[in-house]
């Protein structure tokens, strides 16, 4: 124990040295396919493998902090436009499912959420942040697309555009994979 924190004072020490910024290393992100699988609150476990073939965007959020009203709406409308290019969209509670935690969200309260906000996406969980730590995010709400073969596109798009305006935000990423 001792140990643990010797070394934690170093870091913090090393941290304050001139010229260093303080920050530690974040988690690094996982090259290559990532593999996850998250439960669905109406259906079957989703995994990165039932997904292959597929191009993918998880926009992780938790009911605590949601989108605004415009970003559901415009998270609705990409999804509903993209479907039929052959894109699909998740929105990815990091809520906790345990009723001990204050950011915890039962899923008849994240079923509730999503019916208020007309959000008709699969909702899936991610309660660990076991998911989103492998694709790099430490913010929500992030955005993360995947190509056909489960590999991310470039880094996670942190923050969302105020209006909604996913289209906007993903056509880069998205032309690079079709």
């Amino acid at each position: 124990m001792f140990t643990r924190y010797r070394t934690i004072s170093v870091l913090v020490a090393i941290s304050l040295l001139p010229g260093c910024t303080g920050a530690f290393a974040a988690t690094p992100v996982q090259k290559g396919p990532v593999a996850f699988s998250l439960r669905s609150l109406d259906g079957p476990t989703v995994t990165s493998e039932s997904l292959r073939g597929e191009v993918v965007v998880l926009a992780f959020g938790a009911s605590w902090l949601p989108l605004s009203r415009p970003q559901l709406q415009g998270l609705k409308k990409f999804a509903d436009d993209n479907a039929s290019r052959g894109v699909a969209v998740f929105w990815v509670s990091t809520d906790s499912e345990s009723p001990r935690s204050r950011n915890f969200a039962s899923d008849v309260q994240l079923r509730a959420f999503a019916q208020k906000y007309d959000l008709r996406v699969s909702v899936l969980r991610d309660p660990d942040g076991d998911t989103s730590k492998k694709f790099g995010i430490d913010q929500v709400p992030s955005l993360v697309v995947l190509d056909k073969q489960g590999n991310m596109v470039g880094d996670p798009i942190k923050g969302l555009d105020s209006e909604g305006n996913f289209a906007r935000q993903l056509a880069s990423r998205l032309d690079q994979i079709r």
